[in-house]
């Protein structure tokens, strides 16, 4: 994306005053020096590469040594905006599930004409291997990171749902623990809701949808495709801070339709995996044969509710981006409530009607494929050159169902540290739903910035880096 024409929010600014919820931060920049800010900020760095928290771009040969840029101004929210933000989510979260649920049983939704039939059943992401399956508390997104961007002080726009295997909720919770290392007195003067207890609430929502014949604890993993994944870290870490063990494909084995995980002391049951690994992958006797990431036999152990899987398969029907579009409608339909979160206006190229527009606005929309991810394979078109717009709209005209369009919107933006001092920069906010037994979100979530100037480009693999994300406790936020 690029810098919108509308006027820009600005999170700390109001009309030259600073605005409350940024009153401590706003004076402690000014009170603190350049060289204070120069070493806290090779402290930083330091800090998270000696933990090793990297990523990988694969377009780029996957280099694994490569560290998100961390910013030191934390982004602040209210209280009070939290909370409006957090019965958004948690309605839209129930939708989505009640959504997944119903396109693998009743299909109310598709009979009644609210979702074209074909979007649903034409789709990749939609596995047919999932009809007539009854999951504990019909729980199909455990996990869902949905990425929010902000237009104005009362003006939230859902960019996209992430129901398959949302990244990013290490980096929240290091982005907090490296802030509270190098500033403690910060959060000595202000009343900040803590982040650390994600990993708990994560485990508490695992063990709360362990199949039936589950007696005692549930033993809970965490499938990794391993060391080479970009998102590798994350899931050791995670492990790690839930006490729960980190495994691969060959560590489990399918024997009866009953999931072991093998031991030094001899194999041992798996009632819930909380698998990070994409469904053509998760079983090669059920779906992708040359997989050697996954566990044969672990979808037949699964449908036959001997063991639970986080997130479900089949839940990613609800990541595509044209599918997207009927969120709203879900909500209305399965919950009989008006959307609390809006969706960014979106055009639907498989449309004449929507084709055609975006065809003849390509300067001025931001194209995406639909099972995109990462900023990858979409156009920006204010900032592409004639040429790239040409080539563009040739695969539009080719592959029309393949694409949605949206208009660029002017997102908030909130100081950061750039080479020449401080400058306002454009920020999405991804908070962490989970859903089991109750729904839990840790107050706030992974806030990326876009660095660039200009730029409204978030994502990591574009040159995106991340800030800690403040909820103050309540709307004053200092002692």
């Amino acid at each position: 994306m690029t810098q919108a024409s509308a006027p820009v929010f600005d999170e700390m600014h109001s009309d030259g005053a600073t605005r409350a919820p940024y009153a401590l931060i706003d004076a402690w920049l000014q009170a603190l020096p350049p060289e204070h800010v120069a070493l806290k900020r090779r402290e930083a760095e330091e800090w998270f590469r000696r933990i090793g928290i990297t990523f990988a771009v694969y377009s780029e040969g996957g280099d694994p040594e490569r560290l998100i840029p961390f910013d030191l101004i934390p982004r602040v929210l209210a209280q009070s905006e939290w909370q409006r933000l957090q019965r958004g989510l948690e309605q839209r979260v129930r939708a989505l599930n009640a959504f997944i649920h119903d396109v693998y049983h009743d299909r109310e939704i598709l009979r009644a004409g609210r979702v074209p039939q074909q979007l649903v059943l034409g789709n990749p992401q939609f596995r047919p291997e999932m009809a007539g399956f009854e999951l504990p508390r019909r729980v199909y997104t455990h996990i869902a990171g949905i990425d929010l961007v902000r237009t104005g002080p009362d003006q939230y726009y859902v960019l996209e749902d992430n129901c398959r295997t949302p990244s990013g909720v290490s980096y929240m919770l290091e982005n907090r623990e490296v802030m509270l290392r190098l500033f403690p007195e910060l959060f000595r003067r202000a009343s900040v809701a803590p982040v650390a207890h994600y990993p708990d609430e994560l485990l508490e929502t695992l063990r709360s949808v362990a199949p039936v014949h589950c007696r005692g604890e549930p033993t809970v993993v965490l499938l990794s495709p391993g060391i080479h994944n970009s998102a590798y870290y994350e899931h050791a870490f995670l492990a790690d801070e839930m006490g729960i063990e980190l495994v691969e494909g060959a560590d489990l084995i399918v024997r009866d339709d009953i999931c072991y995980m093998r031991t030094t002391g001899g194999l041992e049951r798996v009632d819930v995996v909380y698998r990070r690994i994409d469904d053509d992958y998760i079983d090669p006797l059920a779906f992708r044969e040359n997989s050697l990431l996954g566990v044969p036999g672990l979808y037949f152990a699964y449908r036959a509710g001997n063991v639970n899987l986080a997130n479900a398969i089949g839940a990613g029907i609800a990541d595509d981006k044209a599918v997207y579009i009927h969120v709203p409608e879900m909500v209305r339909f399965y919950l009989g409530e008006e959307p609390l979160l809006a969706n960014v206006p979106t055009f639907d190229c498989r449309k004449p009607d929507d084709l055609k527009y975006v065809l003849e606005h390509l300067h001025e929309l931001v194209v995406k494929e639909v099972h995109g991810s990462g900023g990858y394979g979409m156009l920006v078109g204010p900032h592409a050159s004639s040429a790239e717009r040409a080539a563009f709209a040739a695969q539009l005209r080719a592959r029309p169902h393949e694409y949605i369009a949206q208009p660029t919107l002017a997102l908030s933006t909130v100081p950061t540290f750039v080479e020449n001092g401080i400058a306002p920069r454009h920020v999405d906010l991804r908070p962490f739903v989970l859903t089991g037994e109750c729904t839990r979100i840790v107050p706030g979530g992974l806030t990326r910035v876009a660095l660039r100037e200009g730029s409204l480009v978030v994502n990591s693999s574009q040159g995106g880096g991340t800030k800690d994300t403040w909820v103050l406790e309540n709307d004053k936020g200092l002692d």
